[in-house]
């Protein structure tokens, strides 16, 4: 855990009880989307969706051309925004409790950490001993009892109710009183720094809106999603009026982003959700879909006003940026790297970034590991199967260069191994109860990464249906 040794800011605040504004660091606000696809934002391009409060947002600081989510599920990229680490490093690589294991698959699931263990110094610590007041009211998704947030440096807590019956006092996700909850933090901390982490349950499935947002969005690829977008950037809407009301905004850094891609395959009681156009897939899988999110930043008079960041970032580099961006020292040890530089006007040289995934996802994603380095992108299948892409000729992968490009898809392979080991990574394992036929019938004969809701035509909306009872089919009866 972090020392509990405050800084000379904290012992100010001990004493004094609050720091002037104009003396004190910013305060931050990250707001966590949940399954909110690339274009699901009207100003990523999403014409039949409604987000003016976000649009704004955007166009008041830098939204990012290049952010990608550490994993293409949730509890994983939690993690890493809390940590700085790779999912690999920290053996959190799928939502926690995970896919249980069927006959379909080639290779066995390894057993993750079924939380985020303590020992592990979270972003909400860091601002903790730097003199914050630190508040979560959300998903969190990373542990229960004695893994909470609360255990984990964020002074206050509340989970909130996930699923909400819509009205004019609530949208349906628990989002307008996560808000309330997040604006009383705000009002209560306004006289000293605070670290406001607000993960809303929107858009995850199930979803329900208030029906005059449906009606409103009746022209929208998937009206009730797009109802459950306009509620949420409402709620994003309404924290950033508390700030102005509370005289905050010019001294507090706001990010939005989201934890995964949008779910592009028809799950639980949804035909339908949203589409990644685009890019390929979504929710559970390696291509782009899964892994592009929608990123912002807003800070007043540091980042310039209508800035397009299209440094490739990653979930891991909130951190070591925020904690940067408020003057805090450097931290050893992290996966993520700062790019505060790219965002006051410097210029940042590009890595590669990867991915471990050794997991069958519940939308079909197969295990396998990623690396995006320029315009190449390389997947490994852990079950079998190499793909390389070059992402500036074609963003949709289609076209697999990985046999044209022999050499090129060797290196990344090889150096995908390596960092594997670097990061400790655990791998998969044969299955003894593998059903060759299954497994070609639900991963090859329809390959849901080639669905493409947007366009698909009616055979394909029932094949993917059909799809869909199978891999549902596959999984192990619920004991008594």
């Amino acid at each position: 855990m972090v020392a509990k040794v405050f800084s000379t800011l904290a012992v100010a605040v001990l004493l004094c009880g609050s720091v002037h504004a104009a003396d004190r660091p910013p305060n931050v606000v990250v707001i966590l989307a949940d399954d909110l696809g690339i274009n699901d934002l009207h100003c990523y391009g999403r014409k039949d969706h409604n987000t003016p409060n976000l649009d704004k947002l955007a166009a008041s600081g830098a939204r990012f051309a290049n952010a990608y989510a550490a994993c293409s599920v949730c509890s994983p990229t939690r993690a890493a925004l809390m940590t700085g680490k790779s999912p690999a490093r920290l053996h959190i690589t799928t939502f926690l409790p995970g896919r249980p294991n069927t006959a379909a698959q080639k290779v066995l699931h390894p057993d993750i950490q079924q939380k985020l263990p303590l020992e592990e110094v979270t972003i909400a610590e860091h601002f903790k001993a730097a003199g914050y007041a630190t508040g979560c009211f959300g998903k969190w998704h990373l542990g229960g009892k004695g893994f909470l947030p609360s255990d984990q440096g964020l002074e206050q807590f509340e989970a909130g109710t996930a699923n909400t019956t819509p009205s004019d006092t609530e949208g349906g996700k628990g989002e307008y009183a996560l808000t309330a909850r997040a604006i009383k933090f705000l009002t209560e901390q306004k006289e000293k720094p605070f670290f406001l982490y607000l993960p809303h349950n929107t858009p995850h499935i199930p979803y329900k809106a208030k029906d005059e947002l449906v009606k409103k969005n009746a022209e929208a690829f998937e009206p009730t999603y797009a109802a459950v977008i306009e509620s949420m950037d409402e709620c994003v809407g309404k924290v950033l009026n508390s700030l102005d009301e509370l005289k905050l905004a010019e001294n507090t850094i706001v990010v939005f982003t989201s934890d995964n891609g949008g779910l592009h395959v028809p799950e639980g009681p949804h035909a339908r959700i949203t589409h990644n156009t685009p890019y390929r897939a979504g929710k559970g899988y390696l291509y782009e879909g899964g892994l592009r999110v929608p990123a912002i930043l807003r800070y007043p008079g540091k980042v310039k006003a209508g800035t397009t960041v299209d440094l490739p970032v990653i979930t891991m580099d909130w951190l070591p940026t925020l904690l940067e961006l408020t003057g805090q020292k450097k931290v050893a040890g992290l996966d993520g790297a700062s790019f505060a530089n790219a965002l006051t006007g410097g210029t940042q040289k590009a890595r590669p970034l990867y991915w471990h995934i050794p997991h069958y996802m519940n939308q079909g994603g197969r295990p396998g590991g990623a690396v995006r380095d320029g315009n190449w992108k390389f997947i490994e299948f852990y079950d079998g199967g190499d793909e390389l892409y070059d992402l500036a000729k074609d963003p949709g992968e289609r076209v697999n260069l990985a046999t044209k490009e022999k050499a090129k898809a060797k290196a990344y392979k090889d150096g995908l191994a390596v960092w594997r080991v670097a990061m400790d990574a655990q791998e998969n394992a044969p299955n003894p109860n593998f059903d060759a036929g299954r497994h070609k019938a639900l991963y090859f004969t329809i390959d849901p990464s080639q669905y493409r809701p947007a366009t698909a035509k009616a055979e394909e909306h029932e094949q993917v249906q059909a799809w869909r009872k199978g891999m549902n089919a596959v999984l192990p009866k619920p004991k008594p």
